[in-house]
C-alpha cells in the first residue's frame, strides 16, 4: 500500500523487549493473516494466523532475525513481504551492495523528474542489478532464516514514467528501435506501457523462480505470492503492472488482492454524477482478482483496511471499512484474508476526530467493531451461495486497460475510467451482480462457463493476441450472448499490434472478432445470430452510458433481452440490493441512486456485527448506502453445542461439560472485548480471570432469552483471559 509505515520506531523495539513472555503456540494455518513491519507488541496482538513481517532489514537494537523470532514467539505462522518496485533498499541505492550508486534505476517523468516512494526510495526500471540484489541480498536473506511463504509486493510501473535513460536502453533490446516519447503519440503511449509490463513480468519470473530453485536446495517448499492492486484500481490510477499474466507463472502461487478504502473511494462517474462509490467499486474490485485467479486454482487472499493511507476521521474509516469489507465477503468462493496492513498504525497511531482539532488513537467501539469483524473471518466459511441476483452477466477486461491510461491523444479521453463503469455500474447499481472476466485466461474453460451474457468494449482496452477472438467466437457460437459496445474510434485503435502487422491489415481490432463471427457491421446498432448464440453491436462508447445523465436505459435494455430471449436463462431482474447467505452469516448491501429506494429487511434473531455491543435483533432493517453483516442464530452449527458465536477476540482452549463451558480469549491490550456466547441456558455462575489467576472485576454481562445468548465484555489482553461458565 502506498504509505507504508516503514519505520519501527525505538519505543516500539524497547515495548517488545519488556513482553517477552511467550505464549502457547496456536495451530499454524493459512487462513487469515496481517503484514507489519514492528517486532510482536501487545498493543498490535491481532491473533491472526499469519503474522506476514515486512521488509529484511536489521533495525538498530534488533536484527530481521529477532523481529521473525518476535512473533513466532507469540504462536504466530511468519511470512515476509517487501516491495519489487520500490522498498528500503538503501544498500543497493546508495552503493553499500556492490559500490555502486542505483539511485540512477529510478523511474522518471517527461520533466525528468524520478519518481519515489520515500526518502532514497524511488520506483525503479528493473534492471539486471536490480533483479539480482532481490535474489541474493532479499530473498536468500529470508530463506536463510526459515521463511517458506514470501509475498513481492505491488509491481509498479506508474504511466507517467518512461522517460529515464535506463528505460530507453529497454526499449531498443525489447522493440529493436530506438526509444520514443509516449507523450508524442497513442502508438507510443501503448508500446510504453507494454514494456513496462513486460520489464516487471520478466522480474517477477526470475526472482520468484530464484526463490523456489535456492528453497528446494535447503529442502525447503517456497512459496510465492503476489500483493497487488486490482486492475480496476491500477487502470483507474494510470499505473501498469503484470496482474492477470502472473497466475499463470508456475512459480507463482497466489494474490493478495489489495482493496482497500484508499483504492475504493476514488470517484467514479454515474448518470451524469462524479462521487465516490466505495461499495461499488470495491466489488468489482474484489471480483476482477477472483476473476484473474479461479481459473488458474491460485490462492488468493482479500484485504482491508480499517483505515487508509490519506488521513480522515475515524467516523469515515468506520463507514468506509463497513463498505468494503461487505464487498469483500460478497466472494463466497474466497475465504482466506488478510485482516488488515500496519497494526502499529492502526493501534497506535493518532487520527483526527471529527468537529475537532484534536487527533487521538482508535476509539474502543471502534477497535472492538474491528476485532469483532476481523474475528468473524477467523471461521468465515466457503460457500457455494450465489449473492442474489442474476450472477451469468459478465464484462470482459485486460491488462491492456492499463496500456491506455496516459493523458488525452488526439482529444480522446477517458475520466476516471469511465469506459470500464459504464459497462458494469448500470448493472451493478440495479442490484446485478456483475462479474468480470479476464481476457488473458479465455483458454481456460472455466473463464466462460457460468456466462450468459458478455458484455466487451475496445474503447479502453485491446486484444492482447489473436487466439482472444477464437475463444469468443466459439463460445458464442456454441450459446454464448455478445454484447459489444464502441465506435472503434479512439487514437489506440491503429497502435502497432497483431492486427495491423504482417499479414493482417485491419483498421480496428474488432473487425478481426466480426470477421471470425461472420458478420458485417455497420454503422448503427445491430444484432445478429452467430450459431446458437447472438451478438449485439452497440455503436457507443460505454463511457456514454454514464458521463450524462440518463443514457444507460438502451444498454440495460440490450443486454436485459440479450439474456431473457437470446440467452434463454429466465428473466433479468432489477433491485437495490445484494443478499448473501454464507454459513451462520447474512451479507447485505443496500445500494442508493436507485429508483427502488425501500430498506431491505432480514428478520431475526440476528447479532449485528457492525455494532460493538453485538445486540440481538428481532429484525435488522438495511438503508439504501448502508451494509450489513449479520449474525443468524437459528442457522448455528451444533446448536447444543457450547460456543462463542462472536467475539472481539480469538478463542482458544475451549472445554465443555454438562454443565460448564470454559475458554480463554485473547486480542491486543488496550481494547475492550465484546463477544455473545451460545448456552443451554442462562449460566449460575461466571468467573473471569487474567493470566495471573486474578479476578477481573469490571465485567458486563447480560443474558438474552430470544437466542440463549450471553452477553460479556470486559478489556482484553494478548496474554488471555479466561472465562469459566457453570450452569
Amino acid at each position: 500500500m502506498k504509505n507504508i509505515f516503514l519505520s519501527c520506531c525505538l519505543c516500539l523495539a524497547l515495548s517488545f523487549a519488556g513482553y517477552a513472555q511467550t505464549t502457547k503456540p496456536s495451530p499454524l494455518k493459512e487462513k487469515t493473516a496481517f503484514q507489519t513491519s514492528s517486532p510482536w507488541i501487545p498493543e498490535i496482538d491481532v491473533r491472526s494466523d499469519i503474522a506476514i513481517v515486512y521488509g529484511a532489514n536489521d533495525r538498530p537494537g534488533m536484527t530481521f532475525e529477532q523481529r521473525v523470532k518476535s512473533w513466532r514467539d507469540h504462536g504466530y505462522q511468519v511470512n515476509f513481504m517487501t516491495g519489487i518496485a520500490w522498498g528500503d533498499y538503501k544498500d543497493y541505492f546508495l552503493g553499500k551492495w556492490d559500490g555502486k550508486n542505483h539511485l540512477g534505476v529510478g523511474q522518471v517523468t517527461m520533466k525528468g523528474d524520478t519518481i519515489f516512494h520515500g526518502k532514497d526510495m524511488p520506483y525503479v526500471v528493473p534492471d539486471d542489478s536490480f533483479i539480482e540484489y532481490m535474489k541474493t541480498a532479499v530473498v536468500k536473506k529470508v530463506i536463510n532464516a526459515g521463511i517458506t511463504n514470501i509475498f513481492l509486493e505491488e509491481p509498479e510501473f506508474w504511466a507517467r514514467a518512461g522517460y529515464s535513460a535506463g528505460f530507453k536502453e529497454q526499449w531498443q533490446k525489447y522493440y529493436g528501435f530506438p526509444w520514443k516519447p509516449q507523450d508524442a503519440s497513442a502508438e507510443n503511449t501503448y508500446l510504453s506501457s507494454k514494456l513496462k509490463y513486460h520489464l516487471y513480468y520478466e522480474t517477477i519470473k526470475q526472482v520468484s523462480s530464484y526463490a523456489k530453485e535456492y528453497g528446494k536446495s535447503k529442502g525447503m517448499n517456497i512459496k510465492v505470492f503476489i500483493a497487488t492492486h486490482s486492475l480496476v484500481n491500477y487502470s483507474s490510477w494510470s499505473i501498469v503492472s503484470p496482474e492477470a499474466s502472473l497466475a499463470s507463472l508456475p512459480s507463482i502461487d497466489g494474490y493478495i488482492a489489495q482493496v482497500w478504502t484508499g483504492t475504493a473511494r476514488e470517484p467514479t462517474y454515474f448518470n451524469g454524477r462524479e462521487k465516490e462509490r466505495v461499495f461499488e467499486n470495491a466489488f468489482l474490485e474484489y471480483g476482477s482478482v477472483v476473476s484473474m485467479t479461479a481459473p488458474t486454482n491460485r490462492k488468493v487472499f482479500l484485504l482491508t483496511d480499517p483505515i487508509e493511507d490519506r488521513v480522515h476521521d475515524w467516523s469515515d474509516y468506520k463507514r468506509n471499512y463497513q463498505a468494503t469489507f461487505t464487498a469483500k465477503l460478497l466472494y463466497p468462493m474466497v475465504s482466506n484474508y488478510e485482516v488488515m496492513p500496519w497494526p502499529e498504525r492502526i493501534y497506535t497511531h493518532p487520527y483526527p476526530v471529527v468537529g475537532s482539532n484534536q487527533k487521538i488513537l482508535i476509539p474502543q467501539f471502534y477497535s472492538t467493531q474491528m476485532q469483532v469483524m476481523v474475528n468473524a473471518l477467523n471461521s468465515m466459511p466457503k460457500s457455494s451461495n450465489k449473492v442474489s441476483g442474476v450472477n451469468s452477466i459478465g464484462v470482459l477486461m485486460s491488462n491492456s486497460l492499463m496500456f491506455q491510461r496516459f493523458p488525452t491523444h488526439n482529444g480522446y479521453d477517458d475520466p476516471q475510467f469511465s469506459n470500464f463503469y459504464g459497462q458494469t455500474l448500470p448493472l451493478l447499481k440495479r442490484g446485478v451482480p456483475v462479474q468480470t472476466v479476464h481476457m488473458e485466461n479465455l483458454e481456460y474453460p472455466a473463464s466462460l462457463k457460468n456466462i450468459k451474457v458478455l458484455v466487451m468494449s475496445y474503447a479502453n482496452m485491446k486484444p492482447v493476441t489473436a487466439a482472444v477472438h477464437t475463444y469468443l467466437t466459439n463460445w458464442v457460437k456454441q450459446g454464448g450472448v455478445l454484447v459489444y459496445c464502441g465506435r472503434d474510434d479512439d487514437p489506440y485503435q491503429s497502435v502497432m499490434e497483431w492486427w495491423d502487422t504482417k499479414a493482417n491489415k485491419f483498421t480496428a481490432p474488432s473487425q478481426h472478432l466480426f470477421k471470425l463471427l461472420g458478420i458485417k457491421v455497420g454503422e448503427g446498432n445491430q444484432k445478429f445470430n452467430v450459431g446458437k448464440g447472438a451478438v449485439y453491436i452497440l455503436r457507443q462508447n460505454p463511457k456514454e452510458y454514464v458521463l450524462r445523465e440518463n443514457m444507460d436505459a438502451n444498454f440495460i435494455n440490450v443486454v436485459k433481452q440479450a439474456y431473457e430471449k437470446d440467452a434463454k436463462a429466465g428473466e433479468l431482474t432489477f433491485k437495490n440490493s445484494l443478499y448473501l447467505e454464507r454459513g451462520p452469516y447474512d451479507i447485505v448491501s443496500v445500494m442508493d441512486e436507485n429508483e427502488d429506494s425501500k430498506p431491505y429487511t432480514v428478520k431475526g434473531p440476528v447479532i449485528d456485527l457492525f455494532d460493538p455491543q453485538l445486540p440481538v435483533l428481532a429484525e435488522k432493517v438495511i438503508n439504501p448506502g448502508e451494509q450489513a453483516l449479520l449474525y443468524v442464530v437459528d442457522r448455528v452449527p451444533n446448536k447444543n453445542q457450547p460456543q462463542v458465536l462472536t467475539s472481539a477476540s480469538r478463542v482458544y482452549e475451549e472445554h465443555s461439560t454438562a454443565n460448564s463451558y470454559s475458554f480463554v480469549a485473547k486480542s491486543p491490550i488496550k481494547t475492550l472485548n465484546s463477544m455473545r456466547i451460545l448456552l443451554p441456558s442462562e449460566p449460575k455462575t461466571t468467573v473471569v480471570t487474567d493470566s495471573a489467576g486474578q479476578t477481573v472485576s469490571d465485567v458486563k454481562s447480560s443474558w438474552d432469552a430470544s437466542s440463549n445468548t450471553l452477553y460479556l465484555g470486559y478489556a482484553n489482553s494478548p496474554d488471555g483471559i479466561k472465562v469459566d461458565l457453570k450452569w
